[in-house]
């Protein structure tokens, strides 16, 4: 057994994504960076994951300012951790070694000491180049093995249909499977292995044995990553202690438990009776987790728990005997082996600590807690929770037809939105995989990597096209265009290396936050320059009046973005604007059906309760401008026989293939549609050629919506 037990902390990461969609603003880390700098960790992981996005989408700070002020903050101290994954980095497209090597380099210089690099599909070739670079940068290669289990068919309503008549399929997911790729990982040059359970479905017994046999096969330090939603995560975290784990990750009293990790202080009373050494000074990470209470209630709003744990100090406050008596019996139950005592007596202890309660829905479907959530959003948005079971049915085989992909992201969307997408075929009386995402397809063509199992030649050619595997050529890749702003200056959009590793990694988060900061760089500029005393008269500007039906906000907010013009066509219930109200986004629909008249706010302004963005009327009341490209406000045409066609979910138009008068072939791909964050294309079904476009690149469209009609 480990004499010392050395500590990752992930509060200010994984602990606030997991509980707040990582909506903690720099101002707020800056508070508790006095005492982390007194706290001892081994390590805080503080970077990665979804930080870089959200810090630009929703806090409009820059990634690396980030990163670069903790480091300044904490120093040597601890070893700041980042989580990538593998040459996708933060993406869902595997970027060339120019990229990654760019990456790597700026976020070591800018402070991170630890890489944590992982790949959804455990794939060691997706792994080798972040691990070459961190290392030849002067990092710490922490490669985590992605853990997961078999689906489980006897669940399954498909299993008979499935394999009638076949023996059920050989387990892939064994300890040897595990201990193969930490093995592999070690020698690509790993300098640390992590078992990473990101659905917190590993049970204490098992990860005991998993970190007994790690630590046998192994040369480098192992270290333990769970979560506490589904139950496991505190008897789990335990057991890797007792079986030799040399680190654990936790998060701080008031950021754990629940989504999160389990507590460092209930991990502290555990080393306490083993006779582990703890090297972390809890006198300083009682004065962070004061902090995080205030820090708490202020994101009261994003908040997914909404339940604080009681208030506890370890130092200072004293453990009922009856409950201190449930440690040494978690203790005893570990060291005999009985896991369903273990896991009892572990939600005793956080029951009276005040710990959500695990979540049986979770647990039950053994799919990542933010993958079940995910899925309930996006159906609720798309007004499709009827489906939501006959999805989550459906998921095993999605599974196993696209290679057994452990379901962590990408692959948890890729699959969760999947099965939607056959869950509303067969509603629908079509075949499982008449819809499916461009991510899924390159999934299957073998783009992201080798899969657990082989996928069928026979369903790669019925969703691809071909039955051989083909890999992701990364000589292809074309960098994300770099414009000058004329009105801003004349500088570029990413004027150095960061930023146009920002502009690579989130184009379309990167470019709004970039533009951004370069407005408000040029209208500093140009407000401290001397005014001169000419004057011109501007053109009086027409007043828009409200003629039609008021579209109004419900709540004081943001406009983010309108999704219709002057002139568009909109349907009842179809959403026209997104409003950001208290950090989230809401998407503000038409209450009427009929043409847009008048937008009355910019993108960007700020509207109270009840304010009008826009209003509708019965009939355009003039016709909007036509445009190249722009079939839906042309002329009206002459009267043809036409065939329309139509999309299958709804969602938003990102792509429009085609432009009127083009001929199109059976099976030509016209529209690319998002939804449920994937991307679709959509195919013509006949041949012919195009007589109308009745959308708009960014326009919402509800499912079966007529996007364009053909000449046959």
């Amino acid at each position: 057994m480990s004499q010392k037990l050395l500590i990752r902390d992930l509060t200010l990461r994984d602990g606030q994504q997991s509980l707040f969609a990582t909506r903690m603003r720099q101002e707020q880390i800056d508070r508790v960076l006095p005492f982390y700098k007194d706290a001892n960790f081994y390590a805080m992981e503080v970077w990665g994951g979804a930080v870089p996005d959200s810090v630009m989408r929703y806090l409009n700070e820059n990634p690396w300012t980030r990163l670069q002020t903790i480091k300044k903050a904490v120093g040597d101290v601890s070893k700041l951790t980042a989580l990538s994954r593998g040459r996708n980095l933060f993406g869902y497209t595997p970027y060339t070694d120019e990229i990654i090597d760019g990456f790597c380099n700026n976020a070591i210089t800018s402070g991170l000491g630890i890489m944590r690099i992982f790949d959804a599909l455990n794939d060691i070739n997706n792994v080798k180049s972040t691990i070459k670079y961190v290392k030849q940068h002067g990092g710490i290669a922490d490669c985590a093995v992605c853990y997961t289990i078999d689906p489980e068919y006897k669940k399954a309503s498909f299993f008979k249909a499935l394999i009638s008549g076949a023996k059920r399929p050989k387990p892939v997911f064994t300890d040897e499977y595990f201990v193969n790729k930490a093995v592999q990982l070690e020698k690509e040059g790993a300098d640390m292995i992590t078992i990473k359970d990101m659905s917190g479905l590993i049970p204490p017994m098992r990860v005991a044995k998993l970190v007994s046999a790690f630590k046998k096969a192994l040369k480098v330090p192992v270290d333990f990553h769970t979560h506490s939603t589904p139950g496991y995560g505190l008897a789990a975290v335990l057991s890797s202690i007792m079986a030799g784990a040399d680190i654990v990750d936790t998060n701080i009293w008031n950021f754990a438990g629940g989504p999160a990790a389990p507590a460092v202080e209930l991990i502290y009373l555990f080393t306490k009776k083993l006779g582990i050494e703890m090297d972390v000074n809890m006198e300083a990470v009682a004065k962070i987790n004061q902090e995080l209470y205030t820090i708490r209630q202020e994101l009261a709003d994003v908040d997914a728990g909404k339940h604080f744990p009681k208030p506890f100090n370890p130092l200072t406050d004293t453990v009922p005997a009856n409950v201190d008596a449930l440690f040494d019996k978690a203790i005893a139950a570990c060291k005999k082996g009985s896991e369903a005592e273990l896991v009892s007596i572990c939600h005793e202890i956080e029951e009276y600590f005040g710990f959500p309660a695990p979540n049986e829905l979770v647990k039950n479907a053994q799919i990542p807690g933010g993958m079940y959530t995910n899925m309930v959003a996006q159906l609720k948005a798309l007004k499709s929770e009827d489906i939501l079971e006959d999805a989550m049915k459906l998921i095993p085989q999605v599974r196993m037809d696209a290679g057994l992909p452990p379901l962590v992201t990408p692959t948890s969307q890729i699959v969760g939105a999947q099965a939607v997408n056959c869950a509303m075929d067969l509603k629908k009386g079509s075949a499982m995989y008449t819809n499916v995402s461009n991510q899924f397809i390159s999934l299957v063509k073998g783009e992201y990597g080798e899969t657990p199992i082989p996928i069928k030649p026979e369903f790669r050619e019925k969703i691809c096209g071909h039955k051989d595997e083909r890999e992701f050529d990364t000589s292809n890749y074309k960098m994300q265009p770099n414009p000058v702003l004329e009105n801003f200056g004349g500088v570029k959009l990413a004027e150095n290396e960061e930023e146009v590793l920002l502009l690579e990694l989130f184009p379309m988060v990167a470019k709004g936050y970039l533009t951004g900061i370069k407005k408000a760089a040029w209208e500093a500029k140009k407000a401290s320059e001397p005014k001169t005393e000419k004057k011109v008269e501007a053109a009086p500007k027409a007043e828009k009046k409200v003629v039609g039906k008021k579209i109004t906000v419900p709540m004081p907010g943001k406009v983010l973005q309108y999704l219709v013009q002057p002139g568009d066509k909109v349907e009842k219930d179809q959403p026209v604007a997104i409003l950001e109200a208290m950090k989230m986004e809401n998407s503000i629909t038409s209450s009427h059906a009929g043409y847009v008249n008048n937008l009355f706010a910019e993108e960007g302004d700020t509207v109270a309760a009840d304010a009008t963005l826009l209003d509708i009327v019965d009939a355009p009341l003039s016709a909007p401008k036509a445009e190249a490209g722009d079939s839906k406000s042309a002329a009206p045409k002459a009267d043809v026989k036409t065939k329309a066609v139509t999309v299958p979910m709804p969602g938003k138009i990102l792509d429009i293939q085609v432009s009127t008068g083009d001929k199109v072939s059976k099976g030509q791909v016209v529209i690319i549609l998002e939804a449920m964050k994937m991307e679709n294309s959509i195919t013509c079904d006949f041949a012919g050629t195009v007589n109308d476009i009745f959308v708009n690149v960014g326009d919402t469209v509800a499912a079966d919506a007529k996007v364009l009609d053909l000449i046959q």
